[in-house]
Parts: C-alpha cells; sequence; structure tokens
C-alpha cells in the first residue's frame, strides 16, 4: 500500500511540474527561428542550429547593405543543399523598376522561379514607405493598388507574406527617449533610418495605417508582421490587430527586449497576452551571418540569444539583458504554449514542414 502510495504522489508531483519546461529542457525540444539572415557560404549558423535542436527560416531582403536578392538566394540555396531538413528560405522583390508599366509581370515571374526552387514566401522590408518613391517624388506605401496583383499572386501559391513595415515606436523619439538599448543603438549607427530626424517623411501611424489597409484588402493573405508588427510598444495595441486580423501573425524578431520591458511594468499583462494569442506569436531571433564575419563569436551569441530567450519565456527567473535597463521576471509560459511560440505557429503560418 505504502508503494503504491509513494508511486501515486510521484506521478501527482510530474503532471504538475511537466506543464512547464524548465531551462534544462532547451536542447531537448525542437524550435524553429523564423527570421535570420545566412548570407554566407559558411555554415556556421546552421551548425549551431543543428547542436541547439533548431531549425532556421532564413529571410532574403531588398536591403541596399546586403547582397543582391539574387547573390542572398544562392546563399539559402547553398544552405538547404548541406542542412535540408533544417534550413528553408523566404524570397524578395525589389521596386527598383517600379515606374515601369509591366512591373508586376517582372516581379511575378521572379517569384515564380524563387517558388520553384522552395522558398516558403515573400518578405517585405521597410523600404517600403521609407525609402522608395515613385516618379513623381511620393513614397510608395504598402497598400497602393499597384501591389495587388503581386499580392494575389503570392496567395494563389499559398506562400506567405512577411512584412517589416514601418519600425519601432522609438524611432521617431530622440535616442534618450527610446525604452530599450537595442532600438538606441541601432538608430545611433543608422541616421538616415531615424525618423525623429526626418520628420517630412511618412509618421508613424501613416506606416501603420497603410500596413493595416493592406492585411485588411486582402482577407486571404497569410500575413506575418515581422518584428511584433511594429507594435513592439504596447501588447494592447497589438492585440488589437490580432482581434481585427485573423490572417495575421507576428513574429518576435529583434523585439523580444520591447516584451521584457513591458514585463519591468506589468508582467502578468504581457504573459496573459502570449497565453491568449498563442497561436499568432512566433519565435524569431533576426540573427545573420555575412561571409565576412567571425564564424566562433557569431555561433557564441546566437547560442546565447537563444538561450537567454529561452528561459524568458519558460521559467520564472529573474533576469537581465544588455538591451533592457533593469531586472525583469521570466514568464513561465506553459509547456504547449511554449511549444507553439516555437515550432508549430512557424509550421503553421509558414507550412514549414
Amino acid at each position: 500500500m505504502k508503494y503504491f502510495l509513494f508511486i501515486a504522489i510521484i506521478l501527482v508531483c510530474f503532471s504538475c511540474t511537466s506543464d512547464f519546461y524548465t531551462a534544462a529542457d532547451f536542447g531537448k525540444v525542437g524550435k524553429i527561428d523564423t527570421h535570420m539572415h545566412l548570407n554566407a557560404k559558411h555554415l556556421a549558423l546552421a551548425e549551431q542550429a543543428q547542436e541547439d535542436n533548431f531549425k532556421l527560416l532564413t529571410v532574403n531582403v531588398d536591403v541596399s547593405s546586403y547582397p543582391s536578392l539574387e547573390d542572398q538566394e544562392q546563399y539559402a540555396i547553398h544552405q538547404i543543399k548541406h542542412f535540408p531538413d533544417r534550413v528553408s528560405f523566404l524570397t524578395a522583390f525589389t521596386l527598383t523598376q517600379w515606374d515601369s508599366a509591366n512591373w508586376s509581370d517582372i516581379t511575378i515571374e521572379q517569384l515564380k522561379k524563387s517558388f520553384d526552387k522552395g522558398a516558403y514566401g515573400i518578405k517585405l522590408w521597410k523600404n517600403i514607405g521609407m525609402v522608395y518613391k515613385d516618379a513623381a517624388g511620393k513614397f510608395i506605401m504598402i497598400d497602393d493598388p499597384k501591389f495587388d496583383s503581386v499580392i494575389q499572386y503570392i496567395i494563389d501559391q499559398d506562400k506567405t507574406v512577411m512584412a517589416h513595415l514601418g519600425e519601432p515606436k522609438n524611432c521617431w523619439l530622440p535616442l534618450e527617449q527610446m525604452t530599450v538599448n537595442n532600438d538606441r543603438s541601432y538608430f545611433k549607427a543608422h541616421p538616415e533610418y531615424h525618423m525623429y530626424l526626418h520628420p517630412e517623411y511618412p509618421s508613424y501611424e501613416d506606416q501603420i495605417n497603410a500596413r493595416d489597409r493592406f492585411v485588411e484588402k486582402h482577407p486571404d493573405m497569410r500575413f506575418v508582421g515581422a518584428h511584433l508588427g511594429s507594435l513592439e510598444w504596447s501588447v494592447d495595441e497589438l492585440a488589437k490587430r490580432l482581434d481585427k486580423f485573423p490572417n495575421m501573425a507576428v513574429d518576435m524578431a529583434a523585439r523580444i527586449p520591447h516584451l521584457q520591458h513591458q514585463s519591468k511594468l506589468d508582467r502578468e499583462k504581457v504573459r496573459q497576452f502570449l497565453i491568449r494569442y498563442q497561436d499568432r506569436i512566433i519565435y524569431a531571433t533576426d540573427s545573420g551571418i555575412s561571409a565576412d564575419a567571425n564564424i566562433e563569436n557569431e555561433k557564441k551569441d546566437l547560442h546565447n540569444t537563444w538561450i537567454n530567450d529561452w528561459k524568458y519565456f519558460v521559467t520564472d527567473e529573474t533576469l537581465t539583458s544588455p538591451h533592457v535597463n533593469g531586472d525583469f521576471q521570466g514568464l513561465q509560459l506553459p509547456r504547449t504554449v511554449t511549444d507553439k511560440i516555437y515550432r508549430e505557429n512557424a509550421m503553421k503560418w509558414f507550412k514549414i514542414k
């Protein structure tokens, strides 16, 4: 009798503790990082992903400081060739021929080639709304009707649209008023994108409103708003969009510090937000590697990022981050929520196998 009572107690205790992962479970759980930039032939980050039980989605993007879109695609295919079960990719398109009468046809043809090579979807970048202008000198916004036929083609191919549209709200503040240190360091290094310095550019509200109109007029589009949909500053504001747009999910790339900042103020609000929208939030880091990177440093930095993020989501430890001023407590999300954020939602929204 005592033996069976002992077994029963053990089973009850196990059922209680198994509702949550621990820091030690990191390597045991299959995970996906859906926002990477593997712009190199060396395989360092894919190797690190294999060690840490991650799959990777490498994202091509129309950034002037990156390799050409053609070269980015070749890097992605090279990575996939060596890690076919671990790496996938998104393609991208450019607006350099926007004023051409056949821009849409040219773009669709390019996308078809990328989809034939295995791209799971596309990435739109903030240069739509912040850089590109039409022949009349007007900023091209994402709700421009000229995009419609291209987006419809992507929908018809059952592909996903990831979009980094707008910037953190901090972008429209002076450096000293920004809420997190990674924004402060980024905009100090990239004044061309620091909209506080460019009041003549479209406002934060202009960017968000154009994005919302874009999502609204394509209800069949499978849409992932990169970087918490540029609503990183308020889980309440993000919740409003998720309620309004059932075809919208968001990734966390480079915006987890904003959740940690809000955790300092109201941990339970952030925790309940992630639990309520557990089917719409996707883990990502925006990590990357270039051809001239220090390989060992990049692997170490990525591993540390993954470990520290895992602790924030699965434990209730008191934590610190160089990106956030002050301590914050881990969210200790239920195991089922963690599985969705780290793996299942990526499979659903990007159709990653």
